[in-house]
């Protein structure tokens, strides 16, 4: 019978990393066009109001937000704790709602003319708001012809 041997001094062959580089950039690739960037800055503290019935958005490109609520902690001291309306990067007075009719006009701009008539206000109200502010962002809304308008809301179970 033959006897085999064993060679005793084996080693793990030594891992290729040549293509490490490439499998690295196909990830980071892929999170960059995955991945949407905040466009605005949240300067208004928003807690959104509960409901039953929640209907998810389709294009969220078609739609355009107006915030509603106390300004944060570090520009409570310049503006105070009264509530203010957020037009992305831009704040207004409750008092100066006019304003809206121009962030409209321009926000339909930046939007092709096919899809203008899909644009969607979507109305982000601290649910501590009071609804006279929110009442004339709606009048002002239909001044500017905006009359598809959402409220941002969080499910709750209907039980």
């Amino acid at each position: 019978m033959a006897v085999i041997k064993q060679k005793g001094g084996k080693e793990v062959p030594a891992l290729s990393t040549s293509s490490l580089p490439d499998i690295i950039f196909m990830i980071l690739f892929f999170f960059m066009v995955s991945t949407s960037m905040r466009e605005v800055e949240l300067a208004v503290q928003f807690s959104a109001p509960t409901a039953t019935e929640i209907v998810k958005l389709e294009k969220k490109s078609l739609v355009s937000y107006i915030y509603i609520g106390q300004p944060v902690r570090q520009l409570q001291e310049q503006l105070g704790t009264a509530p203010r309306i957020q037009l992305n990067d831009k704040y207004v007075r409750t008092e100066n709602v006019a304003e809206i009719g121009q962030f409209i006009a321009s926000e339909r701009e930046k939007l092709n003319e096919a899809d203008r008539s899909f644009m969607t206000v979507c109305i982000k109200a601290d649910k501590g708001t009071r609804m006279g502010i929110i009442t004339d962002v709606k009048q002002e809304l239909r001044r500017a012809n905006a009359l598809k308008i959402s409220y941002a809301a969080t499910k709750t179970l209907g039980y």
